[in-house]
């Protein structure tokens, strides 16, 4: 079993290319649950429908600790298991801590064993790594494989490197390894030079570049997947790809985060910031 985490920039599309590239690997035969890492509980929608999953933490508020792993586990397309940690109430508590204690309570209640024959895992973080919540699944070696969904604006590819200082910081004791960017396309000019410069520096490799479409848009808005809602479109193939090349990589690597003088001369050597 495989278990990855995705992290981004808030509003690159992570969840978007998350569970579209998990459909294009359920679509191959592939058993996977995702696991959603954000107070939004926005993680599953389109693997569910649109359902609006019960996360975890109001589980745990109106349920009690004893339940059992169907009452925040649900079955979405191509029988993916769909689970949203949730967070606390506007204003009060710590998202993060979310987080810690709806992946603990999954291995309690032995979502990840042996008999469920998992061939991935997928936990979709929130934004940039701000907190040790956010940082868990990458902190205590929950997932072994990080890819960060990435795009030619400043701001995006300054979180990726962020991410990449977590990464650096926790490769040797959780044994986490990145394991490639995703460009989810801005139609920023250069952009997919820049993102491959980037990686390089990154000592990682960009392992798809995601053309914008508006059939990601129009798929969203009807609570599905590109691949559920339009098989036969071209942005359902990209996916695909992008599936086929995550499941044969083999290429996972310590980053090496750049110095923000050096983030700024790629931006500006590509004319982002001329």
């Amino acid at each position: 079993m495989r278990k990855i985490a995705m992290y981004g920039k808030g509003g690159i599309g992570k969840s978007t290319t998350c569970q579209n590239l998990v459909a294009g690997l359920a679509e191959k035969g592939e058993k996977i649950m995702v696991v959603g890492c954000d107070p939004k509980a926005d993680s599953t929608r389109l693997l569910l429908g649109g359902l609006s999953q019960c996360t975890v933490l109001d589980t745990l508020r109106t349920e009690g600790e004893d339940i059992e792993l169907e009452d925040i586990c649900k079955v979405g397309f191509k029988g993916i298991l769909c689970t949203e940690s949730g967070g606390p109430e506007p204003g009060v508590g710590c998202a993060g801590r979310g987080i810690i204690t709806a992946i603990n309570l999954l291995e309690q209640l032995d979502a990840y064993s042996e008999d469920k024959n998992l061939d991935f895992v997928f936990y979709d973080v929130l934004g940039d790594v701000v907190c040790g919540g956010f940082a868990m699944p990458m902190r205590e070696g929950k997932a072994q494989e990080i890819y960060i969904v990435v795009s030619g604006e400043m701001m995006a590819m300054y979180a990726a490197n962020n991410i990449c200082k977590g990464i650096l910081k926790f490769a040797e004791a959780g044994g986490i390894r990145l394991a490639g960017l995703i460009c989810n396309s801005r139609n920023v000019e250069n952009e997919r030079e820049m993102i491959e410069a980037l990686a390089e520096k990154l000592g990682t490799h960009m392992i798809h570049f995601i053309p914008r479409d508006k059939m990601v848009q129009q798929a969203e808005i009807n609570r599905k997947t590109v691949i559920e809602f339009n098989p036969g479109h071209p942005q359902a193939d990209e996916y695909r790809t992008l599936a086929k090349k995550m499941e044969e990589n083999d290429k996972f690597a310590i980053p090496k985060p750049l110095e923000m003088d050096e983030l700024e001369k790629l931006l500006i050597d590509y004319g982002i910031a001329a």
